[in-house]
């Protein structure tokens, strides 16, 4: 009898002790996010660290399993399946849904936006997160919040050199968003793609060029394999949020606590990635040059003449839609607070 009293008070305290480390605490919420990414910076610095920062600031009781682009849901597709239930959450860049709303694009970025710093003060500071998620929920029924930003893209890895637009004319390019349309109306013969499948269309020749990330993001793409140019600066895209989407159901489970856990981690994702991604950036062009790759600089008349182009896009979408109207007209607003900014916020010397 006092062996087994004894055998009992063992396993009690044993018990407790991995109840107070955590080891013992089951999740109460288990997520599957499906994302866009077969890996990359995006997997490892976007939907990775979000689940490993929520699992550790709730003490394990959100559990997100991450998975890779098409195990839930077609390419590009996957705010759709969080909508629907399928997922709990995604990863993805909102500006793939434009041909439902082209609104998404000012959220996710274009060649009229403003830079990286800039539209993380207007997301956070100007009152963009709120849009964000007012847009989200009226349009697609979910609950969102970004994750990840990328500083401006490299505007192409290509086989062919492109120095001008009028190097546009022809050039079958891979991109999304906006760029598809306006990139066409400059006579590139433009296609969208997930990205796992980019590579393989510009290594069998059936795209001459391509645009995904930053120049850090695209060495792990491996572009410069198989394309000898590389054209900066990403004058199609100079900044690129990414976002978190929660179904609804799933959003509506969790504690008030556990809701604001997500949103500071999602924020802070955001903050370091952006942070990480810049540093990163700084060293890869040596890379580049070291592989063999011929770098071309965008002349500063064709990157002003291709603002001011998407600038009179962006103005033409705002007459027939009213939330592309009320987006543009805020990040508008603030980008003219910003106009002299590089006067009291950068030294010249």
């Amino acid at each position: 009898m006092a062996r087994r009293l004894a055998n009992l008070l063992a396993a009690a305290c044993f018990a407790g002790t991995l109840a107070v480390t955590g080891q013992a605490t089951a999740a109460e919420h288990n997520w599957k996010l499906q994302t866009e990414w077969g890996g990359g910076p995006l997997m490892e610095l976007g939907a990775k660290a979000f689940a490993e920062k929520v699992k550790f600031f709730t003490d394990g009781r959100i559990e997100v399993q991450v998975l890779p682009a098409g195990t839930l849901s077609k390419g590009l597709e996957s705010r759709t399946a969080v909508a629907n239930g399928v997922a709990e959450a995604c990863h993805t860049w909102i500006g793939y849904d434009w041909g439902k709303d082209k609104t998404t694009v000012l959220f996710g970025g274009f060649s009229g936006s403003m830079d990286s710093e800039r539209m993380l003060h207007w997301i956070y500071e100007g009152g963009g997160l709120e849009l964000w998620r007012q847009f989200n929920e009226e349009k697609f029924n979910v609950v969102s919040m970004p994750l990840f930003i990328r500083t401006a893209e490299a505007f192409l890895h290509s086989r062919k050199p492109v120095k001008t637009m009028d190097d546009l004319k022809g050039l079958k390019l891979r991109t999304a968003g906006a760029w598809l349309e306006i990139s066409r109306s400059l006579g590139a013969a433009s296609v969208t793609t997930p990205g796992p499948e980019t590579y393989p269309m510009l290594e069998r020749g059936a795209i001459d060029a391509t645009e995904w990330g930053t120049l850090y993001e695209n060495i792990s793409m491996g572009f410069h394999k198989i394309a000898k140019y590389v054209i900066i600066p990403g004058v199609h895209q100079p900044s690129a949020p990414f976002e978190l989407c929660v179904n609804k159901a799933a959003w509506a489970k969790l504690s008030d606590r556990d809701k604001r856990i997500v949103e500071m981690v999602s924020r802070q994702v955001t903050l370091d990635s952006w942070m990480r991604v810049g540093a990163e950036d700084a060293k890869a062009l040596k890379f580049f040059r070291d592989q063999g790759n011929e770098i071309i600089e965008l002349a500063p008349d064709v990157q002003k003449a291709t603002k001011e182009m998407s600038v009179k896009w962006a103005d033409e979408q705002a007459k027939t839609n009213p939330w592309f109207k009320k987006v543009w007209d805020s990040q508008r607003t603030f980008e003219k607070l910003w106009e002299n900014a590089a006067s009291y916020r950068n030294t010249r010397f």
